[in-house]
């Protein structure tokens, strides 16, 4: 008896673990597929804040930069610098400043990939080894996702709540808890790239992510209902 229980212990503890593992890749493709899936996105950003006028530039310009900057992010270009007309002078759009934040933000992006490579591993090795040892891990999956789902969704609505009410505050404690400096903080007077990204288009990234993250949690959620539901019928329907 104790050792059955014990089991079922061990078994649900697996189950959580796959499901903080999927709801992590979750979360950074909702990022990956935010920044990187639509660059129409970008272009009705740039007019919605006006940054055309601001940066002095065509919109195809401001558009092949930001595709460069977007490659460079996810490790296509080794170095930030492109040239652009900027107020009618050829120069590179980056600074110094912009290089080294944005190499910061690059190994940040780049060990978020790293770790969801991680995350999938860990999500098959426990999801076979239960497919082995466990009769019921279909059902055992569902019931710790939906568990473990309740506690990340509610999370994620209490912190988008945080966030639609003060983004300055919680983009300035972002920063601080990522990145072990100053070099964020941009002037829009010396800094090109700080007209191309206002707070408020970051402010609209977050928020498309945050949608694309939430739709991810219903749909397994959806899953994981149907699968217990297809579950219980089958066990009514033994039982008769």
């Amino acid at each position: 008896m104790k050792e059955g229980k014990a089991r079922q212990r061990v078994h649900a503890v697996l189950g959580i673990l796959i499901a903080v593992a999927a709801i992590f890749i979750f979360l950074i493709s909702s990022f990956e597929i935010g920044a990187y899936s639509d660059y129409g996105f970008y272009e009705k950003e740039y007019e919605k804040y006006h940054v055309a006028d601001d940066l002095g530039m065509d919109m195809p310009d401001i558009m092949k930069v930001t595709r460069y900057m977007m490659s460079y992010l996810k490790g296509g270009e080794e170095a930030l610098s492109i040239e652009a007309n900027i107020e009618g002078v050829d120069q590179d759009f980056f600074n110094e400043q912009d290089r080294f934040h944005m190499g910061e933000v690059r190994e940040l992006f780049l060990g978020g990939l790293m770790l969801r490579r991680v995350a999938f591993i860990i999500l098959i090795v426990l999801t076979a080894f239960l497919i082995k040892n466990c009769r019921e891990w279909r059902v055992l999956l569902s019931k710790m996702y939906q568990r473990t789902l309740a506690v990340f969704l509610s999370l994620t609505v209490i912190l988008g709540i945080l966030i639609s009410q003060d983004f300055n505050k919680y983009f300035v404690i972002f920063h601080h808890i990522f990145f072990d400096n100053d070099q964020w903080i941009f002037d829009p007077a010396t800094d090109y790239m700080i007209r191309m990204l206002p707070e408020g288009f970051f402010y609209d990234m977050v928020m498309r992510i945050g949608v694309i993250f939430i739709l991810f949690l219903l749909v397994f959620l959806a899953v994981s209902i149907a699968v217990r539901v297809l579950d219980g019928r089958k066990r009514k329907t033994d039982s008769q």
